[in-house]
């Protein structure tokens, strides 16, 4: 069965938890992205997303410049796949939390960012589809879609 480290990005974008949003938007354009990885001192803290930027700074009018990545990621949850979890806990994890999105550790260290589109890659047609069926379903309910 393929595991989640044969399908992951190996090199995911990692910002600390005092770098300022207009410094990680900066990072999306330049680098093409839209999800960086936050870890405090190397340790997981959470993602923050170029949507989490536009909803929960830009338009309650936080200054991107002095709010970090730390006020968007404390209190929530991150959910996470392990290295040698195989494909289908993969999309069975990312279903059941509509995200498009995983960190991937081993151990306590982030080893990689698995996505969606890496996913499809490699998943059946019924996998994929199930997929982006939750995470649609999951914008919608909370008018995000």
């Amino acid at each position: 069965m393929t595991k989640a480290r044969e399908l992951m990005s190996t090199s995911p974008t990692i910002v600390e938890t005092t770098t300022p949003l207009k410094e990680i938007a900066r990072i999306f354009r330049n680098e093409g992205i839209g999800a960086v990885i936050v870890c405090n001192g190397g340790r997981l803290q959470g993602l923050v997303t170029d949507r989490d930027i536009a909803v929960e700074a830009v338009a309650v009018d936080r200054d991107p410049a002095s709010t970090t990545a730390a006020d968007l990621v404390s209190g929530r949850e991150t959910v996470t796949i392990g290295a040698d979890d195989d494909l289908d806990e993969a999309v069975q994890t990312m279903a059941k939390h509509a995200v498009r999105r995983l960190p991937v550790i081993d151990g306590d260290r982030v080893v990689g960012m698995l996505s969606q589109a890496d996913v499809a890659r490699e998943a059946d047609d019924a996998a994929v589809a199930t997929l982006v069926r939750s995470i649609s379903e999951a914008a919608d309910n909370s008018g995000q879609g």
